[in-house]
């Protein structure tokens, strides 16, 4: 067959195809780019190319009825061309009838699955091999040449294209020669889309990790002797080597991100990172980047693409810390990563699966707040797999001492200050204090002990015994109308029926924000031994 005079510099053309394509470092750009170069040649009609892939819609595939396995298929990944029949057809999109391909099927599935070469030379001559004759007839399709890519003896997909003048026998070894060099320049091009998936990853991971050094600075290691932290450490044991979502409860100050990351330490995640997120320090407006992360040009701001906190602990554990303060809007969001796996980036159309641990952490009443509806009753029972409680420091003061001494030498080295020596009457003065703000305060306390401390002499800045948090006035005794004067017996009922309201109102939770004793306007320990001793237990 003879060449057309104006068919040999097309073939010249594709030349400086060959030299852009290593340049591309994108593999969607790099597809796009191939396809369209080769449709600017006034004989091609239609360039496509499909990539081998997992089988993503078998349910709903045009072809599975052809599919032999429904697991791996050709999907259509890039296209382009120059309709004549119907000029307002869009032939770069990737949907239709030919969007997956099963391998061994028709023409393009039996390139992918052998790596031959399929030429249609004339259809007029040979039609075979084209599906559908009427619409080659109406487009004066001619030729069809599909050829595999192949990398290092791997097919990665198929390149094709449909010509309006027969292929010249020079056509075929052109082809081949460009899917050669797309072939590589796709395994180029994931190589270097992964290397940076890496670097953003990696760069989001030691700011995550940055953050939480600084933290975990203040707290050091869970020390401590008292019961209840031996039946913490107990449930940390049981529950840290399985899956499980879990939420830690407790007064903020605790020590809830040590235990976090005490569990992600023992579980089978530890050689992955554990990324923490404050959900009460991020904007409203921010919380699904932050979250799921967005890319170029999604919104004002976004210069480029973010990789978020989900992605950054895919294989390990994310940290949730104050829960409670996720809006109502994200947390459907959050529900569906934590059921399905799977989440988008702002702006992406691209649905990415994610493997991650959640824990969670909060010093609110979940448990109320889905009462009063700030807080998603499925996303509480979805979090609150297996609770764990953190003791505030005023009801495990056994454990002032060895985390007194602790801070006391982890300070001194830090500040470069010769180490004072913890008495016992500043134990004993440590341990007259409730510690509203828990183990943090102690941390702070302890800091500026050591910056003010003379010689070996330690001076705590506390307000002795008196708890600094604010009282309410006690509803239990109420003063009568007329001077009336009220029997002890008829005190001793209201008092016993002022606290099993209160007891009833919180949940019979006594510590903490919303405890019955801050009901109450006393103290939790002194509450408790009124409990004791008025004999009121909970039913069931």
């Amino acid at each position: 067959m003879e060449v057309p005079p104006d068919y040999k510099p097309e073939f010249e053309s594709l030349k400086g195809l060959l030299l852009e394509m290593p340049q591309e470092r994108s593999c969607d750009r790099l597809l796009r780019l191939t396809v369209r170069r080769l449709v600017e040649r006034p004989h091609v009609a239609l360039a496509r190319i499909w990539l081998v892939g997992p089988g993503d819609i078998c349910t709903s595939c045009p072809m599975r009825a052809e599919c032999p396995g429904q697991t791996l298929c050709l999907q259509l990944v890039a296209s382009a061309g120059k309709p004549r029949a119907e000029a307002d057809q869009d032939w770069s999109r990737l949907s239709g009838e030919f969007r997956r391909v099963p391998l061994g099927a028709r023409k393009v599935g039996r390139i992918g699955a052998t790596g031959e070469t399929v030429a249609v030379m004339d259809i007029e001559k040979d039609s075979r091999w084209i599906a559908r004759p009427e619409w080659a007839r109406s487009e004066g399709i001619r030729g069809f040449v599909g050829q595999p890519l192949i990398h290092k003896g791997e097919i990665l997909g198929v390149l094709a294209i449909f010509t309006r003048i027969p292929i010249v026998p020079e056509g075929p070894d052109w082809l081949r020669l460009v899917a050669d060099h797309a072939a590589a320049a796709i395994v180029n091009a994931r190589a270097f889309e992964e290397i940076d998936r890496l670097r953003r990853r990696l760069e989001l991971e030691n700011t995550c990790l940055r953050e939480e050094v600084r933290e975990a600075q203040a707290f050091g290691e869970i020390v401590g002797q008292s019961p209840s932290l031996r039946s913490l450490l107990e449930q940390i044991k049981l529950v840290a080597p399985t899956d499980a979502s879990i939420l830690i409860l407790g007064e903020s100050g605790t020590g809830k991100e040590l235990v976090a990351r005490e569990i992600h330490n023992r579980s089978e995640r530890r050689d992955r990172p554990m990324i923490k997120v404050n959900c009460a320090s991020i904007p409203r407006e921010l919380y699904e980047s932050e979250f799921f992360g967005h890319v170029k040009g999604a919104f004002t701001g976004a210069v480029k693409d973010r990789a978020g906190r989900f992605e950054a602990a895919h294989g390990g554990t994310l940290f949730l810390d104050e829960v409670g303060e996720i809006p109502m809007e994200l947390q459907s969001k959050l529900l569906r990563v934590l059921q399905e796996g799977e989440y988008e980036r702002i702006g992406d159309e691209r649905t990415r699966k994610v493997d991650v641990r959640i824990i969670a952490a909060t010093n609110r009443n979940l448990k109320n707040d889905v009462g009063e509806g700030r807080f998603r009753q499925d996303l509480y029972y979805r979090l609150n797999v297996f609770p764990i409680e953190v003791a505030p420091l005023r009801m495990r003061k056994e454990d002032i001492p060895p985390i007194a001494a602790r801070f006391l030498d982890s300070i001194a080295k830090r500040l470069n200050r010769p180490g004072p020596r913890l008495t016992q009457a500043d134990i004993l003065d440590l341990q007259r204090y409730d510690w509203p703000g828990n183990v943090r305060e102690l941390q702070n306390v302890i800091e500026r002990a050591v910056i003010t401390a003379r010689g070996e002499r330690l001076c705590f800045d506390l307000p002795g015994e008196m708890d600094p948090r604010p009282k309410p006035s006690s509803p239990v005794i109420r003063e009568q109308p007329d001077g009336e004067i009220l029997p002890m017996e008829e005190l001793r009922r209201l008092e016993r029926a002022s606290v099993l309201a209160a007891l009833k109102r919180s949940g019979w939770k006594v510590h903490g924000p919303g405890g019955a004793a801050e009901l109450l306007g006393m103290k939790p320990t002194t509450l408790i031994s009124r409990i004791k001793k008025m004999g009121i237990k909970r039913s069931g």
